[in-house]
């Protein structure tokens, strides 16, 4: 069912006032540290880019790229240029790309997810997958990221080859955000709309694809509330068709190709 989004927006608005975080640079712009891992605040803008040659140019305080395709050194880099940066990776499918596919039994492979070389993996099945993920992030922190993207953590709303139930997602998502937690980084929440009321607690931020085309961003308000960020994209609309809206809310929201490549054009 959809959910309305103006009237919510409207009213977190009125009773936030019109005091939105700078996206800019700044003290603050892009969150605090608050002793064991950094917190992005509404309204932060970002890049998110996966593909092509990574454009280090963009001037946002926050940069979301590949956590295998990038070495310690870029990272670095944009630690010296002021930018906070998080680590993408896929939790919640195996892609038969990654350097250690071959260490994830068939048993846990599921239905592919409609990308090329990707399976759903079974998140029941954390005696086998917890290692694995643990020593993903254990490569996202000896990296220096700041922050971890896991994807594919909404397995039980889709057709995954397994009868995965919304507490087996929970179960799976909280310990993938302990994981992170554990080794200093923030964690940020993927989509997984339905679930946020019982996750928004547990992680640092959110990050939502196309919540303006399918009505959902008020979804998305438990995170603005509690003062963390919701990194949005959208690939269809055209700006004009949600950028008030997320403004009003305080999304960091942009537009960009599914391809997720260096073009972008922000809110």
């Amino acid at each position: 069912m959809r959910r309305p989004v103006l009237s919510t927006a409207l009213l977190l608005l009125l009773l936030a006032g019109c005091t939105s975080s700078p996206v800019g640079g700044g003290e603050g712009a892009d969150g605090a540290d608050r002793g064991d891992h950094w917190r992005p605040r509404p309204g932060t803008a970002w890049q998110w880019q996966l593909s092509g040659k990574l454009d280090t140019s963009v001037d946002v305080p926050v940069y979301d790229i590949d956590g295998f395709d990038h070495p310690k050194a870029t990272v670095a880099g944009l630690h010296d240029d002021g930018r906070k940066v998080i680590c993408y990776l896929s939790t919640g499918a195996w892609e038969d790309f990654r350097p250690d596919a071959g260490r994830f039994p068939e048993s846990v492979l599921g239905k592919g997810n409609g990308w090329e070389g990707e399976r759903w993996l079974d998140v029941r099945a954390t005696d086998v997958l917890e290692p694995l993920m643990a020593e993903r992030l254990d490569m996202c922190r000896e990296k220096g990221f700041d922050a971890v993207e896991p994807d594919n953590m909404d397995g039980y709303r889709n057709e995954t080859g397994f009868p995965l139930t919304a507490d087996d997602q929970l179960r799976y998502n909280r310990l993938i955000a302990d994981l992170a937690h554990e080794r200093g980084m923030a964690v940020g929440l993927k989509n997984d709309l339905d679930q946020i009321p019982e996750l928004v607690d547990d992680f640092d931020f959110a990050v939502n694809e196309q919540c303006a085309q399918y009505g959902e961003c008020a979804d998305n308000l438990p995170f603005i509330e509690a003062g963390k960020a919701v990194f949005h994209v959208e690939y269809e609309l055209p700006t004009e068709r949600f950028c008030a809206e997320s403004r009003e809310m305080r999304l960091s929201s942009m537009l960009k190709k599914y391809e997720l490549g260096a073009e972008r054009e922000a809110c």
